[in-house]
């Protein structure tokens, strides 16, 4: 499976199962939050889960695949499978800072 981005985002698969990874199962579904205009991107549809493990989003989908949503971008599918999730970051003279949108 190749990474798939949306926006800010950027997931990429991972051969761990949740179990390996061994993180904190998060009561939602938001995958990454906008800080200037509060929009979300966020799971809307199929079966997932999202855990967090030493500050890094793991998405597990269920579903043959489950819809990612954001008010600013298309939605797109997310296949089956363990995925991490990433924010994108530029470089500044200032030092990296996180992309937002």
């Amino acid at each position: 499976m190749q990474p798939i981005r949306q926006g800010d985002v950027i997931l990429q698969p991972v051969q761990q199962t949740i179990q390996q990874i061994e993180g904190k199962k998060l009561p939602h579904l938001i995958l990454a939050e906008g800080e200037v205009t509060g929009h979300t991107h966020r799971i809307i549809e199929g079966q997932a889960e999202l855990y967090e493990k030493d500050g890094t989003l793991y998405l597990r989908v269920f579903s043959k695949e489950a819809t990612l949503a954001h008010e600013e971008h298309r939605a797109i599918s997310i296949p089956q499978g363990t995925w991490m999730v990433r924010t994108q970051r530029e470089y500044q003279p200032q030092g990296w800072r996180y992309v937002t949108d």
